[in-house]
Parts: C-alpha cells; structure tokens; sequence
C-alpha cells in the first residue's frame, strides 16, 4: 500500500483528496493521458477509545503529574 501525507500536498490538491465521497472516481491526467485513478473510499473512523474506570484514570493523571514533574527537575 502507498501512503500521502496530507500535509506534505497543497491546501487544494488536499482538500479535493478529502472531499471524495464514497465511490467517487478522481482521474489523475499528466500531459493529456490519463495517468492513474483513485477511488474515494469510506471515512476511516477512530476506534473509540475503552473506558477507563476512576482508578485506571487516577492512575493516568498521577502517572503524567509524576512525568512533568521529573522533566521539570
């Protein structure tokens, strides 16, 4: 699999890149010739992330307090 990073294309070409729906065809044309196409597929959605119960969170927040705190000193 190829990949783009959006951020290393031009505001237009990525926003046309991000706006392809679903099934939507977009033909890539160098010098008149139709070079390549690509095919729009579904949105890729985050895995939500599990539910921590109140004593894996305090874990966390001590856990990052206990980090910053060692990087400050």
């Amino acid at each position: 699999m190829k990949r783009i990073d959006l951020d290393d294309l031009s505001p237009k070409l990525a926003q046309v890149l991000l706006g392809l729906e679903e099934g939507e065809e977009l033909v890539l044309v160098q010098g008149g010739a139709v070079a390549g196409r690509i095919l729009g597929g579904p949105s890729a959605k985050p895995a939500p992330e599990p539910e921590l119960t109140t004593d894996e969170r305090a874990a966390e927040i001590f856990e990052q307090f206990r980090s910053s705190v060692e990087d400050e000193f």
